[in-house]
């Protein structure tokens, strides 16, 4: 599929650019970080989450640094630790082409120390492959016209990451995977149960998403997107348990931990004035627990004047 040409970036191929043979599928480069899965045979340290950053890197290294996750020139210092990313690490913040390559180079210092650094696939690293190899093509839309460019702009979308933007980045983002459990914890990116589209198994799940951005669809990729955009599902106090439940009885686990729903909003109206959810969002210290304590929310709302939150798992561990 010919990509729709935007405005050509500096220090970068532009992005309407179209190779001599584009099949949608980029060759992985040798240095590029793989993605294992973990090895339940070995020893492994405490469990970390890590809520939305969007290109917050500053705060990231400092809330890391305070768990003892990195040292001070940001090098992993948590030997055989466990660390989980919800995804959504760039637009609307300053710098989240940083922010994907320090999550990249910890990956690789984790596993040399015995640990693991990993990441799931939000809502944002969607918009931003969109943006990129599609640029102004319409895609099919219930809210009529739109475009991966249109919405990436609408969304928070940093110029400066786009240009700074790379195969590596695209490819690991790529790669990503979209739902995992651990000790108990069913991890997504955002609160909804769209990820049972997708499959009834995490492994299904995980395929059936990086065969659809592998595709290069755009309309596919479109749907995909607003799905993984999709939110409150568990916030209702009668209806919200049991969708938590649902995905528990599907693919595993105790409680879902997410991000992507600023805890802000999740306490009040998404409505709420912006300088009242900017007061919400000043009060955050630590996650939301709800849904019958089925549901840990991890986005502290950094991109409203709240906290990036690490937390380690269980709760009060």
């Amino acid at each position: 599929m010919a990509r729709a040409a935007v405005p050509p970036l500096p220090a970068y191929a532009p992005v309407g650019a179209q190779p001599e043979q584009d099949d949608g599928y980029t060759p992985t480069q040798r240095d590029l970080p793989v993605i294992k899965r973990r090895d339940d045979s070995l020893d492994y340290g405490p469990l970390y989450v890590i809520g939305d950053v969007h290109g917050y890197l500053d705060e990231l290294r400092v809330a890391m640094q305070a768990q003892g996750l990195i040292d001070a020139e940001g090098h992993w210092s948590a030997g055989n630790s466990r660390v989980w990313f919800l995804g959504d690490f760039t637009d609307r913040g300053p710098d989240g082409i940083g922010v994907i390559e320090l999550v990249m180079q910890l990956s690789a210092e984790a596993a040399a120390a015995g640990g693991y650094c990993k990441a799931l696939m939000g809502n944002h690293e969607l918009l931003l492959i969109g943006a990129h190899r599609f640029g102004d093509t319409p895609v099919n839309s219930g809210a009529g016209t739109a475009s991966f460019q249109a919405a990436w702009l609408l969304n928070g979308g940093q110029r400066q990451d786009m240009e700074r933007l790379q195969d590596v980045h695209l490819q690991w983002m790529s790669r990503l995977d979209a739902i995992e459990e651990e000790d108990g914890h069913l991890l997504v990116h955002s609160d909804t149960t769209a990820y049972l589209d997708y499959g009834d198994s995490i492994d299904g799940v995980n395929d059936t998403v990086r065969e659809i951005v592998a595709r290069s669809d755009a309309d596919e990729t479109w749907d995909l997107f607003r799905k993984f955009t999709k939110r409150f599902a568990f916030r209702d106090e009668a209806e919200g348990p049991k969708a938590v439940r649902e995905l528990l009885q599907v693919f595993g686990g105790q409680r879902v931990v997410h991000g992507h729903s600023p805890i802000p909003y999740l306490l009040g109206e998404v409505h709420d004035e912006a300088a009242e959810r900017e007061e919400r969002a000043a009060a955050i210290q630590g996650p939301h627990v709800y849904a019958d304590e089925l549901a840990i929310a991890m986005d502290g709302g950094v991109t409203m004047s709240g906290k990036l939150l690490v937390v380690q798992l269980p709760l009060g561990a």
